[in-house]
Order: C-alpha cells, then structure tokens, then sequence
C-alpha cells in the first residue's frame, strides 16, 4: 500500500489556505482606495474578477485538500483545472495590467500567489500522474488475478 498523496503539494495548500484570506483584504482594500480613479470597465472587471477569485479559491482548496489527502483522482484532476484555467491567468492578470494602478503592496501579494499557484499546477500535475498511473496498475492486475480465478483447472 504505497501513499500516493503529494506532501509538498500538502504543504503548499496548508499555507495557501492561510495565505488566502490575507491575500483578500490586502486586494479588497486596495481596490477600495484606488477605486475611484479607476475607469468603468476596469472597475467592472476587478469586482467581477474578486467574486470570481474568491468563489473559485475555496472550491479548489477544498478540492485540492480531498484529492491530495484521500488520493481521488478526479478532485485532484479538478483543483488542477480550476488552478490552471481560471485562478493562474485572472491573477497573472492582476499581476501584469498596467491599467489597474497597481500598488506595490498588490504587487508582492499577487507574485506571492501566482508562485504559490505555479508550484501547485506543478506538484498537482506530477501527483496525479503518479496516482493514476498506480491506479491503472492496481485495475489491471485485479482484472488479471479475476481472470486467474476464472479460468478452469487442469484436468
């Protein structure tokens, strides 16, 4: 009975469960202040871009935490994705538009999450690869012993 759970990838979402909260209201306040000085669209982007965050982070976390720690395949297959798709460019966005005004406390927070971000894409894609590749192994080799059994006997 190999561990398949990753404890690198544990760790990184141990912290970023700690990280997030704070990530938050350093960006919520940060938006209140320069909000006003912001155009419509980008004042629309940036309150659609939070909600999104906000929602999305917490179904991922979660379904990093399960997939890791209880070796399911497909909640570690759909952290990946949500980190991947929407979370890594919505930040790296956040991260590189000139137009938002950053500040350069936005700044450290954002490089400090996308780095957390590009280390999970990373330990996830390896974990799970290794996970479903045990469990293909374990599936063919319980279908080659139900064969054994099946088969008839000499004589």
């Amino acid at each position: 009975c190999e561990i398949l759970s990753s404890l690198p990838l544990q760790m990184s979402l141990y912290f970023n469960v700690y990280f997030f909260p704070f990530w938050w209201l350093i960006t919520v306040a940060i938006l209140y202040l320069k909000y006003q000085g912001l155009s419509d669209y980008y004042k629309f982007i940036l309150v659609t871009i939070m909600i999104l965050v906000s929602l999305t982070e917490l179904i991922r976390l979660y379904l990093g935490y399960v997939g890791n720690l209880l070796e399911k395949v497909p909640e570690l297959a759909g952290f990946w994705l949500l980190t991947l798709l929407p979370q890594l460019p919505v930040i790296l966005f956040l991260l590189f538009n000139e137009g938002l005004q950053i500040h350069s406390l936005e700044r450290a927070v954002h490089i400090v999450f996308a780095a957390f971000l590009c280390f999970q894409v990373v330990a996830a894609f390896f974990t799970l690869r290794r996970m479903v590749n045990t469990l293909a192994t374990r599936f063919r080799l319980t279908e080659f012993h139900r064969l054994e059994e099946q088969r008839p006997g000499p004589g």
